[in-house]
């Protein structure tokens, strides 16, 4: 029993001075949105995002990265500095699903093998995500938002981040995020539902956006990778 003790022990330990190929963890933060209804703030958030992270760190300044995170996005007239949406008053609250694919790359390298010091460093992540999320139009009779059906739609993610490893086996990063989306019924200015056709409202021809905020924490794992050959 002695014997099995260490040999767990060794293998742990072993585990943990070469645990850096990939990465797996968790996203928390905050959303906002930027269209035609609420305030136009980029940075600005009011709702709830949750998630996980995994990452595959094939060199030191870039690693493949993939993410499945479930957000609220809310969004109110009432708080616009702007006066016509203020007198306007629509509002929405809904929630959406997504998932990204995509490259992450360190302004500097990012070598968590390095045995002088721990990394640090900015880094940029973009790719493709893919949505589902509630769509929305204008009920012309009420004057009010409603919830017509959820879709599914694609964006294209621009996060810039710092990152930094805080233990042999932990990356602690904090990054901010834009999603330019391929729609514009996230607020009901242009709906997709044949039902809502002839009801549009606010700017046709500029997309949504919205903004995730937010910090990750990853468990790093798997042997040392050779860098030589990518």
């Amino acid at each position: 029993m002695r014997y099995f003790t260490v040999l767990i022990l060794a293998m742990l330990f072993g585990v943990e001075a070469n645990s850096q190929t990939y990465e797996i963890g968790l996203y928390a933060g905050g959303s906002n949105f930027i269209g035609d209804v609420g305030k136009s703030n980029y940075i600005n958030p009011n709702a709830l995002v949750l998630g996980g992270i995994a990452k595959w760190n094939r060199s030191p300044r870039h690693a493949f990265r993939a993410t499945l995170l479930y957000a609220n996005l809310q969004a109110s007239d009432l708080e616009s500095d702007d006066l016509r949406r203020q007198n306007r008053g629509y509002q929405f609250s809904g929630s959406l699903i997504e998932g990204s694919l995509g490259i992450e790359y360190t302004f500097w390298d990012f070598d968590m093998h390095a045995s002088f010091n721990r990394p640090a460093s900015p880094y940029l992540y973009t790719g493709l995500t893919g949505f589902y999320h509630d769509s929305f139009a204008l009920d012309a009779v009420e004057n009010e938002l409603v919830k017509t059906d959820r879709e599914l739609d694609l964006a294209i993610p621009m996060v810039l981040g710092f990152k930094a490893q805080v233990s042999s086996s932990f990356v602690l990063a904090v990054e901010v995020g834009a999603r330019y989306t391929f729609a514009d019924n996230l607020d009901g200015s242009f709906p997709g539902d044949e039902a809502y056709d002839n009801v549009s409202f606010g700017n046709i021809n500029n997309k949504d956006w919205y903004m995730f905020s937010g910090m990750t924490i990853t468990y790093t794992f798997g042997r040392q990778p050779c860098y030589c050959g990518f």
